[in-house]
């Protein structure tokens, strides 16, 4: 036998994964979108007498033992009208659920590292801190030749979130960027 490095193992069977499936409570689905894998290919492994192999087999061990990381990994239901996935590359960081008309936020950071969530150690940020952070993902108001920068990206005048609308507020130094949904 050759020696193993994790105390995982290396298969498991289509009863394993519907059995933890139950228990999170999920759809096959749903188990699929948190596989990262198909919903055919989840019912396939369940009617499956064959072995599994493959990252699927870590991941039922870790929801085996850590089941409330399915909770923690769940996007909510959007707050407000307006949401905002903060980026690293595909990795979503944090979800900003923004009402610019009441001034409220609503934040859910999906990282631990705190130099790549939004607000940083900040768990509920004010709307002034929003808008400060909106800005930063911004070219600075005092920026020379602002008025070419705008007339380029078709806006009127310095507007954070309209700017970011057009650039995804993307910086040249980093790999991090805005999608937003209204």
């Amino acid at each position: 036998m050759k020696s193993k490095k994790y105390a995982v193992s290396d298969v498991l069977n289509g009863n394993d994964i519907k059995r933890i499936r139950k228990k999170l409570q999920l759809t096959q689905g749903e188990f699929a979108e948190l596989g990262n894998v198909s919903a055919k290919t989840i019912e396939r492994w369940e009617s499956s007498s064959k072995p599994i192999t493959g990252p699927i087999v870590t991941l039922v061990k870790i929801l085996k033992e850590y089941p409330q990381i399915e909770e923690e990994l769940k996007i909510p239901v959007r707050e407000y009208q307006m949401r905002l996935w903060y980026m690293y590359k595909e990795e979503i960081c944090t979800i900003i659920d923004a009402d610019e008309r009441e001034r409220k936020i609503k934040i859910y950071n999906y990282t631990k590292n705190y130099s790549f969530r939004a607000f940083g150690r900040e768990e509920k940020p004010s709307f002034e801190q929003y808008e400060e952070f909106l800005e930063s993902r911004c070219f600075p108001r005092s920026r020379d030749k602002m008025k070419l920068i705008l007339k380029e990206l078709n806006l009127p005048f310095y507007e954070p979130l309209m700017i970011i609308e057009k650039t995804q507020g993307r910086m040249a130094e980093d790999d991090f960027w805005i999608k937003i949904e209204r």
